[in-house]
């Protein structure tokens, strides 16, 4: 189909960008990859009034060292998210995340920052996002402000992104010692959306889980943190132990119920692949 008649501007600076959103007014759009905005427009299920496309503004390109943290930024597309040797060195759980993206057609012109603006809670970077803290950092009339991840996904396809703001980039914290990492995705065929997917960082000292972080992708509106699972992992030191602990991933969730899989066989998937994840991160399975 084709989409319905709208006004484009191409800014070349986050500045200029800024004001072009303004301008414009609620009913515009940002345009980043396109992966996910383009199919709604050709099905007529947005109707913006203005398109501001972000694909000439270099300074929202690059990962750069931030200190204690990796900045990445907002246009920087999923391929070249995958091919940075500092987010393989330090942020090894985006990197896994990425790569089980779409295919690679969509790697090449998809962005890290569209794909978490976007906030699909069936997408596999959004749970990473959440389970390493990373801080979200947007831009808008009023200037700069950090949002942390677990503030960020309010609901389905909802953020906590001004309708005047723009996502310029992410800090994720580099993960250094002895951490490794795992994600875990089941879906129904190649290049799928997650029916569920589990991210797990796991840092061990003397053979124990001594922490462990996990976000679930597709457990609910949002991502999803099981904090009570993080804290039963301490001191796991077998896979037996690992299983246990993550027999509670799916407490208090709401997956969907859908064409992909019941909300049910949803859950049973969590326990099963935050294992997975957990033992596989720690050395164990």
């Amino acid at each position: 189909m084709i989409p319905a008649q709208f006004d484009y501007v191409a800014p070349t600076s986050v500045a200029d960008a800024v004001t072009a959103l303004g301008e414009a007014g609620e009913d515009a759009k940002l345009l980043a990859g396109g992966q996910s905005l383009i199919p709604v427009l050709r099905l007529r299920l947005a109707f913006p009034t203005v398109l501001v496309d972000l694909g000439k503004v270099d300074e929202l390109r690059g990962v750069r060292d931030d200190g204690d943290a990796l900045l990445i930024g907002a246009m920087t597309r999923h391929s070249d998210v995958l091919a940075d040797p500092m987010v393989k060195q330090y942020c090894g759980l985006l990197a896994e995340a990425t790569a089980t993206v779409a295919d690679p057609a969509v790697r090449h012109r998809g962005t890290f920052g569209g794909a978490l603006a976007h906030a699909d809670p069936a997408g596999d970077l959004a749970a990473v996002a959440l389970a390493l803290d990373a801080e979200l950092v947007a831009e808008g009339p009023g200037g700069t402000r950090t949002i942390a991840a677990r503030d960020f996904f309010l609901d389905y396809l909802e953020t906590a992104l001004s309708p005047d703001e723009i996502l310029t980039g992410v800090r994720v914290p580099k993960l250094e010692g002895s951490w490794g990492v795992r994600y875990e995705k089941f879906n129904r065929v190649a290049q799928a959306w997650a029916i569920v997917g589990v991210a797990a960082a796991v840092r061990t000292e003397g053979g124990q889980i001594a922490e462990a972080r996990i976000g679930l992708t597709n457990m609910g509106s949002t991502p999803v943190r099981p904090s009570s699972v993080e804290s039963a992992l301490v001191g796991a030191s077998d896979v037996a132990s690992v299983k246990a602990a993550a027999a509670e991933a799916a407490d208090g969730t709401s997956p969907p119920s859908d064409l992909g899989a019941q909300s049910d066989y949803r859950q049973h998937l969590a326990r099963v692949l935050t294992a997975r994840a957990v033992a596989g991160a720690a050395g164990l399975s």
